[in-house]
């Protein structure tokens, strides 16, 4: 198939173009939002090409995955067919609601032409999807392998936008954390948190995914400290590195942690004394890492991902 996509969420969209597909990633003069191309830091493969907009309208597009409500009139315009009537699409949603979540309706809840895809159960429990027909897809990873060597005896965490998102990403908590074990922050735009926090950390901005990796596998445990997301994709990756993960008990993390592979829990004071066990603890930190590796290849592995995906263009396609 020929698949109009857009790169939106990096980690996610390195899985989604690892299928037997041809990808079409619009372009843009400057690669904004709406045109960023193919990505910059991720190692995608050549399936997965840049088209300028404005000759999608020459590509013989089989179906559109659209992620964000703004794409529906973006896709109409560049390739002279609607989304859902003139052309098969499915909707990615990767967040959680915002505002009034119980009452949120989803931007396609009135619409009942194109299916939307949660990316996790909890996305489906909370959003309300009206007439859309609604999904779930759950994530799946491109294996880094089993990179972990624990040297340090730190704590990695990876966030991006930490100082914008800190209620979100839990960035307040993380000098609780600190005084428990030293922290090193991963992610963009995590300059300046030190600053902003008033604790020592280490910040590692930009990276490329597998120079990010490669550094967090050194570090003895994970930290993802998030309140509300769908589901970070790096703690998935951190748990297939080999890494311990010690996680807030939000969201989905406690669907993708099973309790043998690290700590999960609403109690700051629990997790804080959960990383200072396992940066003291290098056996244990390693053993509770091979079952992280395990449990997140049996669950978030790339070959169920990608075969769901098939199944549900298939679907969407052949009508």
């Amino acid at each position: 198939m020929r698949i109009l996509v857009w790169h939106v969420h990096g980690s996610w969209m390195t899985s989604f173009v690892h299928g037997a597909h041809d990808y079409l990633v619009p372009v843009l003069p400057g690669r904004g939002p709406d045109g960023r191309g193919r990505a910059q830091t991720y190692p995608w493969p050549r399936a997965a090409r840049e088209v300028p907009a404005d000759r999608l309208r020459d590509e013989d597009v089989d179906v559109v995955v659209l992620q964000r409500p703004d794409e529906i009139e973006l896709a109409a315009e560049w390739l002279g067919r609607r989304p859902g009537k003139d052309v098969p699409a499915v909707y990615v949603e990767h967040n959680t609601p915002k505002g009034d979540v119980p009452a949120t309706l989803h931007p396609l809840a009135e619409r009942d032409d194109i299916p939307v895809v949660h990316v996790t159960h909890f996305n489906r429990l909370f959003w309300d999807c009206g007439r859309a027909p609604a999904r779930v897809i759950e994530h799946g990873v491109v294996d880094p392998g089993p990179l972990y060597t624990g040297e340090l005896p730190r704590a990695g965490v990876v966030v991006n936008e930490p100082i914008r998102r800190e209620r979100v990403a839990g960035t307040d908590l993380l000098p609780a954390f600190a005084e428990e074990a030293p922290l090193d922050v991963f992610g963009m735009k995590v300059t300046g948190l030190p600053d902003h926090l008033g604790v020592p950390l280490g910040v590692f901005e930009d990276l490329p995914q597998a120079r990010m990796h490669a550094e967090l596998a050194r570090r003895r445990v994970y930290l993802h400290p998030y309140r509300w997301t769908s589901l970070g994709l790096s703690l998935i990756e951190a748990m297939m590195i080999g890494m311990p993960v010690v996680a807030l008990a939000a969201t989905e993390a406690v669907e993708a942690v099973p309790p043998e592979a690290g700590v999960v829990s609403t109690r700051v004071s629990v997790l804080a004394a959960a990383l200072d066990a396992f940066v003291g603890e290098p056996e244990l930190a390693r053993q509770v890492g091979k079952t992280a590796r395990a449990a997140a290849l049996s669950r978030y592995g790339l070959d169920r991902f990608l075969g769901d995906w098939d199944r549900l263009l298939t679907e969407v396609t052949e009508g």
